[in-house]
């Protein structure tokens, strides 16, 4: 059967896509056409490129320490991260691939954050195309191209569905990494694996850095403490009979605040672009099979994704 296949955004839990085309492939199907954003892209470009099988025995190797080697601070640029090292080694996995000579056709999404619009790559260097879809807000630094400030492709377009009217295919196949999580955990202490603890703290700490210790906060803090030293204006430290507010889950921090919040905007706008190119099949993951940062944990994610796509397509009688 002749697929057309959307890969969602979503970090790390991305790795989930692989074994989805393995489970396509495994049953015979081809994708003849395939969009994506932020790691979807990266999937996907791969696969419409004939490289996926590289790239996945490389990550199936890649232990924490070395992501952490992949990674480039950007001490000085608008994000934790430049992204470059980890998208030069796929850059040498594409060999210099352009997205109109790949034998699938693909489109990578990304958002124009200067005019608020968002950019569906066509045509041109599949690696820039796919650098520009994984710019996380925060974490990625943006990137220009052709005179535009992009990032990543989620922030407007999780699931690029809409990529793929008109191809000419048997069934369109969406996979989404934003569903809802497997219990609700508004009261329980915030946990991360202890692997990808290390990652989340430092962005958190680059973050308080940049904010809260950025020279109008700094000043402003300094201003009120001397005002407490002379015993001015000191706080009512009583909790107001006015709120009802209950204590923060115990260990939360702002980088699972950063991360939350984008994930409740990506679940939200991934199911009002659903309703509107609502694909034949969706294969949904939720939001915390995996932290975003995960991406050492290939092995166990690809099959989590081969798992759950063969558990969707039965229900499809694909």
């Amino acid at each position: 059967m002749r697929i057309a296949l959307a890969l969602g955004s979503g970090g790390a839990r991305g790795y989930t896509h692989i074994g989805v085309l393995d489970e396509l492939r495994a049953r015979g199907h081809e994708v003849v056409a395939v969009s994506g954003t932020s790691m979807g892209a990266v999937v996907g470009g791969l696969e419409a490129a004939g490289k996926l099988d590289e790239y996945t025995a490389w990550v199936s190797t890649l232990r924490q320490t070395d992501v952490w080697r992949l990674l480039d601070p950007a001490f000085t640029g608008p994000g934790v991260f430049w992204g470059q090292r980890v998208m030069e080694r796929v850059a040498d996995i594409l060999d210099g691939a352009r997205i109109e000579e790949l034998p699938i056709p693909f489109t990578a999404v990304a958002t124009d954050l200067t005019n608020s619009r968002e950019v569906w790559f066509q045509r041109g260097s599949v690696a820039t195309a796919m650098r520009a879809s994984i710019g996380i807000p925060s974490v990625f630094t943006p990137v220009v191209v052709g005179g535009r400030l992009l990032a990543d492709g989620g922030l407007l377009n999780p699931v690029p569905v809409d990529a793929l009217l008109g191809v000419d295919a048997d069934r369109t196949v969406a996979v989404s990494l934003s569903g809802r999580r497997a219990e609700d955990t508004s009261n329980r202490p915030v946990t991360e694996s202890a692997d990808s603890e290390g990652l989340l703290g430092e962005i958190g700490t680059l973050w308080r850095r940049g904010v809260l210790e950025s020279e109008t906060v700094s000043t402003f803090r300094s201003w009120w403490a001397e005002r407490f030293a002379r015993g001015e204006d000191q706080p009512e430290l009583e909790a107001s009979r006015d709120f009802d507010f209950g204590e923060l889950p115990k260990g939360l921090r702002t980088s699972d605040v950063v991360s939350r919040s984008l994930e409740t905007a990506e679940a939200l706008i991934t199911r009002f672009r659903m309703a509107a190119s609502p694909p034949d099949v969706l294969i949904e993951f939720p939001q915390d099979i995996a932290s975003t940062f995960d991406f050492h944990r290939a092995g166990e994610l690809i099959a989590r994704g081969r798992e759950k796509a063969s558990e969707a397509l039965d229900a499809a009688g694909l």
